[in-house]
Formats: structure tokens, sequence, C-alpha cells
């Protein structure tokens, strides 16, 4: 078993609602990793990161959530492929920030977890 079989294993035991927040909490460090230029390895390790986790959670997601995380996927998918030119660029991480900003705060919000958070 490789390591990634190993991360997969541990990811499925979580409920589907505790790996969209994970999937939201990892494009949250890609917002903050972003903006910085000297992160750039850890940004693209974290996107494709995020790709895998949303791969393992679609199955299980009904239509709706299922359809958005394909979005999302493919926005990963395009910012992995101009990752390395675009790292160069404070605008293009700015754009990234942003992107991975609505889909983090978008996830959580179909996550339903923060509806169960004590106010």
């Amino acid at each position: 078993m490789n390591n990634l079989d190993r991360i997969r294993a541990r990811y499925l035991q979580d409920p589907l609602p505790r790996r969209l927040g994970g999937i939201a909490a990892d494009l949250a460090r890609v917002v903050s990793s972003s903006r910085h230029a000297d992160a750039s390895e850890v940004v693209a390790l974290m996107l494709e990161e995020s790709q895998h986790f949303i791969e393992w959670a679609v199955a299980e997601a009904d239509l709706a959530v299922a359809a958005e995380l394909v979005d999302v996927q493919i926005g990963l998918a395009l910012w992995r492929k101009i990752w390395p030119e675009a790292q160069h660029h404070a605008g293009h991480r700015a754009l990234l920030a942003w992107q991975a900003k609505q889909w983090s705060d978008r996830l959580l919000q179909i996550s339903g977890l923060l509806d169960s958070a004590p106010a």
C-alpha cells in the first residue's frame, strides 16, 4: 500500500460533511499560500491534494453536490496546468487566492458543518 492509498483509506473513514469541510480547509490553505511567491511548490501540492480529496468524495455526494465538486475539480485542473507560469505573477496568484476562497466558502456551506456549529 503506497502513501496515497493510506491517505485515501483514512480520508474515507470520515463522513461526507467532514470530508467536504476538509476540502474547504485545503482550499483555504491555498488562499493563504498562493499569495506568497516563495510558496509555489506548496500550492501545487495542495491543488493536487484537493483534487484527490474531491475525487474520493464525489461518489458519495448527491447529484447537486457532486456537480459542484466536479466544477471545482475542473477549476483545480486548470490551475494546476497553468501554475508553473502563473506562480510568477502577483496578479495570477491573487486570482487563484480569490477563486480558492470562493470554492472554500461554497464547500463549507454545502457541507452543512456551519449549520451544526454552536453559536
